[in-house]
């Protein structure tokens, strides 16, 4: 395994960011949520910082369609929005299939969305999390439907180039968990794709073009860990804090974007904000 001690920071504190999330690679930047900052911002790889979207709520999952229009969920209220650069649009209301939260999500090359579900009140420590959350589909129209069941927090995801399979990271479940995506977006054939010590807790991921899967876990020894397929763990990466989500990008996709903080806890966070942006090269390039 490959031990990789230092990530440079692209983006330090005192920068205004809150809490980081569901970072994306389009157009020579990584766009990524502020969660506890209420907004979509961008960097680019000289770790120039651009807000792009104010918001009215705290913001989980995060896509772009073809059109290049961004879908993003409001977590809190269970809500789905499409913004097209001018206008915010509620495409989707998921309250009544969703419990408490929503986590992060994607969008395919058919303009679905698929989010995740949180399951429990994380205000609470108090509160255990559930292990039947959901995975919905909201189709371009704005149609939802639960297309998985059964899972333990699912958290960050990724689709393979073909598209066929969706690589779920089940963050109380301690694996990585893969579906078949039927053509008409529906998840069959549920399996573990990797799993995963008793100490990761797997929560943004994103997958290399040697069908690698970068993953954050925060709270654990290594910060974030690579994996095959199988469970194989071919790098991690040590970090004086902790991190959240990963994206490659860059001008080659060999940069590996960390989101990180040194807490999760929201009344830390609105306290003392510790969010940083960090970078590592890696080997293996992103995907498309």
């Amino acid at each position: 395994m490959k031990i990789h001690a230092r990530a440079a920071r692209l983006v330090d504190t005192g920068q205004g960011l809150k809490f980081t999330e569901s970072p994306r690679w389009r157009d020579g930047r990584w766009w990524f949520l502020d969660i506890h900052g209420g907004a979509v911002r961008s960097v680019d790889p000289q770790g120039s910082l651009r807000t792009e979207l104010e918001l009215p709520f705290k913001p989980n999952g995060l896509g772009f369609r073809r059109d290049g229009s961004l879908m993003l969920g409001d977590a809190l209220g269970r809500q789905v929005y499409r913004w097209d650069g001018q206008a915010l649009t509620k495409v989707a209301d998921l309250s009544a299939t969703t419990v408490f939260c929503l986590s992060d999500g994607l969008v395919d090359g058919h303009d679905r969305m698929y989010i995740g579900d949180i399951g429990y009140n994380f205000f609470d420590p108090a509160n255990a999390p559930v292990h039947t959350c959901v995975i919905t589909c909201i189709e371009p129209d704005g149609r939802a439907r639960v297309v998985a069941d059964g899972l333990s927090f699912p958290n960050g995801m990724a689709l393979t180039p073909d598209g066929r399979t969706l690589i779920v990271a089940e963050t109380m479940g301690h694996r990585l968990t893969a579906y078949d995506v039927r053509p008409d977006g529906g998840l069959a054939h549920r399996r573990v794709w990797a799993p995963l010590a008793a100490d990761v807790s797997p929560d943004g991921i994103a997958l290399d073009a040697e069908g690698g899967v970068w993953l954050a876990n925060p709270e654990g020894r290594h910060a974030v860990l690579r994996v095959r397929e199988g469970g194989e763990v071919t790098d991690a990466v040590e970090l004086d804090t902790q991190a959240y989500a990963v994206m490659l990008g860059g001008p080659q996709r060999r940069q590996l974007l960390l989101c990180t903080s040194d807490s999760h806890d929201p009344a830390l966070i609105a306290q003392s904000p510790s969010a940083t942006l960090r970078v590592l090269e890696v080997a293996a390039p992103g995907l498309p």
